[in-house]
């Protein structure tokens, strides 16, 4: 998922590897991620993964809290998806 977040957002002064897990996506001591970035990370989960996550929905923001929230999202409704199939 860093690795993901690295592509999609063209960042190129940190490594996939030296995102941590549990750092706080929109806070400055953190990625400082923002609204467009959560937008363009959405659209990229969605491509990639078919997980759709909703703007409307209460709990986007705590998915997106971290890295580990979103990763651990991801890869909960994949599976699921695997399971109902």
């Amino acid at each position: 998922m860093a690795k993901l977040i690295i592509d999609i957002l063209n960042i190129d002064d940190v490594a996939a590897e030296e995102i941590e897990p549990a750092a706080i996506m929109f806070d400055d001591t953190g990625l400082g991620l923002d609204s467009i970035d959560a937008l363009e990370i959405a659209v990229a989960i969605a491509e990639q993964y078919d997980v759709h996550i909703s703007a409307e929905d209460e709990a986007t923001k705590e998915i997106f809290a971290t890295l580990a929230n979103l990763t651990a999202h991801v890869t909960q409704e994949t599976q699921a998806r695997q399971t109902a199939s």
